[in-house]
């Protein structure tokens, strides 16, 4: 299927957002919420997937929030269809606590939705959460999207001969934001269940769906994923994933440590915290690889796996969702390459 870029407002336009939403309630305050935005409005609200199908056809937004709990037609299957024919940028909110809602949000996300946000923050009125969902918009609502065939395509996984040895001494180490729960997934669904080394993680994503993001990869990839824990062994064909609102680091003799701490680059997890870590802990025996994302974060983590003589890898401005923490790494001189994502896998298999 064909390619289709949707036309993208410029930045200081107005961006109009559709609201999907069956709650009357949650519907009122959204819309409240986001017209009070000078640079937003709401151009409609359909109460069910079916209708919000029809009205992205009708109102071409620049950006859809999109439930996920939907009569008639569910917030999943609505994705579906608007990225298989009507392509547009897709900012689930669900609420954590949603049973059975978290694989139906992850899948929606391997369709092609952009990224989640936990509702409760909002709509019970607090600040901090009504930031995060305007940051978001102001920033998805500009990115290029594409169209998505109603059935995913497994990619091939990546081969390594059966000869080689598990090892301690080598260690990936992958950060994403903006985007980065497909393209982790991408990653590592390619990659082997004899993979030699361990995997860790940091993945920028709202409170409360971490977890469910583990359980998501874990059911599409051949190697083991789960939460980093304190104290715990890394293995070799293992994935550990920082934890919610929690830095995690490697340490020597290759455990992992889990603490509070402080906001480091405005995030914790933080991609910074966990590179410089790898870098102490393996020095040249570290790769680092930071994919699509906002902001900084994880520059100055990547510049120390370089000084220890580690490898870097930055996913391409093309297939990234948000080019501002590979663009600040390359910007910094310390990356090796820069890949589309399609072939990192394959490239982080061969340096192996």
């Amino acid at each position: 299927m064909t390619p289709s870029i949707v036309p993208q407002p410029q930045p200081d336009a107005v961006i109009r957002v559709l609201v999907v939403e069956d709650s009357e309630t949650i519907s009122r305050l959204l819309v409240s919420l986001l017209n009070a935005d000078p640079r937003i409005t709401v151009v409609g609200v359909a109460r069910d997937g079916a209708e919000a199908v029809e009205m992205v056809k009708r109102h071409r937004p620049d950006l859809v929030t999109m439930d996920i709990n939907l009569p008639v037609m569910d917030g999943y299957e609505a994705t579906k269809q608007i990225m298989a024919f009507q392509p547009t940028p897709i900012l689930v909110l669900s609420s954590r606590a949603f049973q059975g809602g978290r694989d139906k949000v992850f899948r929606a996300i391997s369709y092609g939705a952009l990224d989640v946000v936990e509702k409760s923050p909002f709509t019970t009125g607090g600040g901090e959460g009504a930031r995060e969902l305007i940051d978001k918009i102001k920033n998805l609502a500009h990115v290029k999207v594409i169209r998505h065939p109603l059935a995913r395509v497994e990619g091939m996984q990546v081969k390594v001969a059966a000869s080689t040895p598990a090892t301690g001494r080598r260690i990936v180490a992958l950060c994403a934001s903006t985007g980065g729960p497909v393209a982790l997934f991408d990653v590592l669904r390619r990659l082997p269940a004899d993979f030699p080394c361990s995997v860790v993680v940091v993945l920028h994503i709202s409170t409360g769906f971490t977890e469910g993001f583990v359980e998501w990869i874990q059911s599409e990839c051949r190697l083991r994923v789960k939460l980093g824990e304190e104290g715990e062994l890394l293995q070799p064909g293992m994935v550990y994933v920082a934890p919610d609102d929690r830095h995690m680091r490697v340490v020597s003799p290759g455990s992992i440590q889990i603490t509070s701490g402080p906001l480091v680059d405005g995030h914790r997890p933080s991609a910074t915290v966990l590179l410089e870590s790898v870098a102490a802990s393996h020095g040249s025996g570290a790769i680092g690889i930071i994919l699509t994302g906002m902001g900084r974060d994880g520059a100055k983590g990547m510049a120390a796996v370089k000084e220890r003589s580690g490898r870097t890898i930055a996913q391409d401005e093309r297939t990234s969702v948000i080019f501002g923490m590979p663009r600040a790494a390359i910007e910094l001189g310390v990356v090796d390459r820069v890949l589309p994502l399609e072939d990192i896998s394959q490239t982080l298999v061969r340096w192996l």
